[in-house]
């Protein structure tokens, strides 16, 4: 009965992030006009694999329900790859990603908006859906770890995989202002190039530093929980 709520829940954020893609998609904004459209911006990366990932625990829960009890050994076989690829996708890009556009944005934004999200788009992006998109992601992904317990795949080859996709969004920053000579970002355009190289190089670096803070807090809230059942199975002493 517990994974009831569960997989309630599940079906609610993912819900949820239709809806902000959906809504985010139907604004008519220059930037998505213009090359790249809205895959070059991280925020809009992020939610679309929020979603993909939140999809694949929806996917996941119904196998699990479906499958429980049939002894069928090659639907839980699949099962097992499809838990694998949830938790892949929770330790490498959901978790990482996550909380590095919602720290990221919140911490520039503090300091001088303008410099991340201009005033001129509150013209065309409403608040409830500029924290949809960087907000409500940390609070959903970890009310996923805590409810759920995820393996995460060796740390090298979780690190391998984080840097890949940090490199190559850098890569692909750098190619649009190739192509468009202008940064996706504004506060890009004010710093120079050895300004943005040790930019670029610190947000791998966190990437990287995030990737194991998700490792360290997903063992730390199921060793925590194990313990406690443990605690509770012991005979009560007379």
């Amino acid at each position: 009965m517990a994974l009831v709520p569960c997989q309630v829940l599940r079906v609610a954020i993912l819900l949820s992030y239709c809806s902000i893609l959906c809504n985010y998609k139907a604004i008519e904004m220059p930037s998505h006009q213009t090359y790249g459209g809205s895959w070059k911006f991280l925020t809009f990366i992020d939610l679309v694999i929020q979603a993909v990932f939140f999809g694949i625990c929806v996917l996941t829960d119904l196998s699990s329900l479906l499958t429980r009890g049939s002894g069928n050994q090659e639907q839980e076989r699949q099962l097992k790859k499809l838990i694998s690829l949830r938790d892949w996708m929770l330790a490498v890009l959901a978790f990482p990603v996550g909380v590095f556009v919602v720290a990221v944005f919140w911490i520039i934004y503090a300091y001088d908006r303008e410099m991340i999200y201009p005033k001129l788009l509150d013209n065309f992006i409403p608040g409830w859906l500029n924290h949809g998109m960087h907000t409500t992601v940390l609070p959903f992904i970890l009310i996923e770890m805590r409810t759920s317990h995820h393996e995460y795949p060796s740390r090298r080859s979780g690190l391998t995989a984080i840097c890949t996709f940090s490199v190559g969004y850098i890569l692909w920053v750098c190619w649009v202002h190739h192509v468009t000579g202008m940064w996706v970002y504004p506060f890009l355009e004010h710093i120079g190039p050895g300004a943005r190289i040790l930019f670029f190089g610190s947000t791998t670096i966190l990437m990287n530093f995030l990737y194991l803070l998700g490792e360290v807090l997903n063992s730390y809230i199921w060793d925590t929980q194990r313990s406690m059942e443990e605690e509770k199975e012991k005979p009560k002493l007379e």
